[in-house]
């Protein structure tokens, strides 16, 4: 292949280079990032540390009951790579992406490279595809590290044990590796969209060190605005959304709608960010050796394609979504439903442990009660102030069992909620049981509100 508009002015010349072969450029690129230090230390981080963690996790006697799936950390080997899988959403992924492909461009601004490296590859395509490969490869790398070492940890100290979900049904040791690696395989969409997003502001802050951060700080407010009581549409209109969405997995029937549409959401940021990268990387005028990036106009033109980006894909979920009721899809009727199946499941769990007679969930006929503030606000959004009253009917006893729980919903949809009494039933941490004190299913457990759902009150 012949290169003539891809070859800055001062090469050459008036005949024609040959351009380097793509793979020879990318296995380039790939050894210089994993030639650094920090590259390496990452990548032994994320292929050792979580395994650690699980593994210390299992020797603890407390457990991470603020994380999702962490209260099950000492039940299954499962656990633990979803609560790894919740901290690397927050924190983990976004900081190693922002070190990964937010210098990726801007390294060669700080030592003032690009003449060699426009001398040796001759086309400053072949040289961005290079980069960009290169990046998303190191950040499959470490996200598979983290996996796989999540997994190992976990298998090795607590076993292939069945994994309770969301809902409180149970998962068999198969489904509940398909889940886990489903969630995980979900999680690489926002995670490559937060790539894109750092190689986006590399490319335009040039030797600027706020190019590393960029990404951080688009995760940061991702989860900041996760926290606030957005409209539905628009909360799924974020890229980030699959890093919450993955737990409609571990519900039955399994949650996707909302998944599927973070997921979707995600690769389109990850495309239009990568795209308007390579654009204004190919705009820069590589003859002038001051020239380190694109400067207020180039940041103009990064800002706006992502901002008409979020503006579309609200007004399509929005379009698209079914009614729910109110802004953020947290309704009573469906506040109620979830407290009920989740406690009609895990009783039958604890049933189980106290090897008391069998009992179905349709014999159960559980149903909740829930309010707000006793009934001083509307049973309606997202707090700290829910109690729910769960009623459920043993066969053979005409007398309804009764439970009182405190829930606190998030604006995500989950619910946390924390067992008031009767003691005998929720009362206490750990039950005992013919083998011994076991973890008590009904003490506290989570749930999830389906944001996207309609019910016939909501």
């Amino acid at each position: 292949m012949t290169v003539t508009a891809d070859t800055p002015a001062d090469l050459g010349t008036a005949e024609t280079l040959e351009a380097a072969p793509l793979r020879r450029a990318y296995r380039f690129e790939l050894v210089k990032l994993l030639s650094q230090w920090r590259i390496r230390l990452l990548l032994l981080a994320c292929w050792v540390a979580p395994g650690l963690f699980v593994a210390g996790v299992g020797q603890q006697g407390t457990l991470p009951t603020d994380t999702l799936f962490g209260r099950w950390m000492h039940a299954t080997g499962w656990a633990g790579p979803l609560v790894v899988l919740g901290f690397a959403g927050s924190w983990a992924l976004p900081l190693l992406t922002s070190v990964v492909a937010g210098d990726v461009f801007a390294v060669e601004d700080r030592l003032g490279t690009w003449r060699h490296l426009l001398v040796a590859v001759r086309s400053p395509r072949r040289i961005f595809a290079a980069k960009a490969l290169a990046s998303v490869t190191v950040v499959v790398l470490l996200v598979t590290g983290l996996v796989a070492a999540s997994v190992a940890g976990g298998l090795a100290t607590e076993g292939d044990r069945p994994l309770v979900g969301l809902d409180g049904h149970q998962l068999t040791p198969g489904q509940a590796a398909a889940a886990v690696l489903l969630a995980w395989a979900a999680a690489l969409a926002p995670t490559l969209a937060l790539a894109a997003i750092g190689l986006l502001g590399s490319v335009v802050l040039g030797r600027s060190p706020m190019g590393l951060l960029v990404p951080a700080f688009v995760a940061v407010a991702m989860q900041l605005a996760q926290m606030l009581p957005l409209p539905v549409a628009l909360r799924l209109a974020l890229p980030g959304y699959a890093f919450v969405s993955w737990n409609g997995l571990f519900t039955a029937p399994a949650r996707l709608d909302e998944l599927l549409i973070g997921v979707a959401v995600g690769l389109a940021w990850a495309v239009t960010a990568l795209l308007l990268a390579r654009l204004l990387f190919l705009r820069r005028d590589f003859t002038n050796g001051s020239d380190d990036g694109l400067g207020r106009r180039g940041v103009v033109l990064a800002v706006l394609p992502p901002a008409a980006l979020l503006a579309v894909t609200f007004g399509a979920v929005a379009s698209a979504v079914p009614a729910t009721g109110t802004a953020d899809g947290i309704t009573e009727a469906k506040v109620e439903r979830s407290v009920a199946t989740a406690f009609a499941h895990l009783y039958r769990l604890q049933t189980e442990q106290l090897h008391r007679p069998a009992v179905t969930e349709a014999q159960l006929r559980a149903t909740a009660q829930c309010d707000r503030s006793g009934g001083q606000v509307d049973p309606v959004g997202a707090g700290n102030d829910w109690r729910c009253v769960v009623t459920w009917h043993l066969p053979g006893t005409a007398a309804p069992g009764n439970a009182v729980y405190q829930l606190d919903v998030a604006a995500n949809g989950r619910i946390t909620a924390d067992g008031d009494g009767p003691k005998e039933v929720n009362g206490y941490f750990l039950v005992r049981t013919p083998h011994g004190d076991a973890p008590n299913p009904l003490w506290q457990f989570d749930a999830g509100v389906e944001l996207l759902a309609t019910s016939p009150k909501g």
